[in-house]
């Protein structure tokens, strides 16, 4: 069963896991630093610049945002962490929205954990991995904004990051730019690939 992106719409935002919609399907959930541009390869998969809003001031997202594709998937774009000009006492809020949503047992398919290419992992990202492969957590890693280097530069970027994150050859990465549409396609094949059963069980 293929996926339409681009009959992605808005849902809908979450403040708690009471007003997460129902877990009826896949969700797929977009984490990482807060100017990492989740929002801008939402809209890059679904070919819609105004679909999720791009802000300039990073960390402006303080709800989980939900987005139906294709009446099929949701997608839900969690706060990102680090940078946010907000006070602590509102940090510490959707910083525990985060924490609740990965130990909730709340059911999601699969994490897509975004890394600006440019710039090595932070402490946060670390932590994120080591946490994913703890509690075996499926995952995808998306280094973004990869327009900006050279294609020798992205190799060696990804090597390098490989003995940070310790993460295995076999490991699913993926280089792309929101900005100039660069490896979306072979996201989009991978996503409909490991959801294959899932979809299946629903057609």
């Amino acid at each position: 069963m293929s996926i339409n992106f681009r009959k992605t719409s808005f849902w809908g935002v979450a403040s708690d896991l009471a007003s997460c919609p129902e877990s009826d399907r896949p969700e797929i959930v977009f984490s990482g630093k807060s100017n990492v541009g989740k929002s801008s390869l939402i809209n890059a998969l679904a070919d819609n610049k105004k679909l999720a809003r791009v802000s300039a001031t990073p960390g402006k997202t303080r709800l989980v945002v939900y987005f139906n594709v294709d009446d099929k998937i949701y997608l839900a774009d969690l706060p990102g962490y680090g940078y946010a000009k907000a006070p602590k006492d509102v940090k510490a809020k959707f910083s525990k929205l985060c924490d609740q949503y990965f130990v909730s047992g709340r059911k999601f398919s699969l994490v897509l954990h975004l890394i600006d290419i440019r710039h090595a992992p932070s402490q946060e990202d670390v932590k994120m991995l080591t946490f994913m492969n703890e509690r075996q957590i499926p995952y995808f890693l998306v280094f973004t904004k990869c327009d900006k280097l050279s294609r020798a530069q992205v190799m060696r970027q990804l090597a390098e990051f490989g003995k940070i994150l310790n993460f295995h050859d076999d490991a699913h990465c993926f280089a792309v730019s929101a900005e100039k549409k660069l490896g979306l396609d072979d996201l989009k094949e991978a996503i409909e690939s490991y959801l294959q059963d899932e979809l299946g069980e629903e057609s």
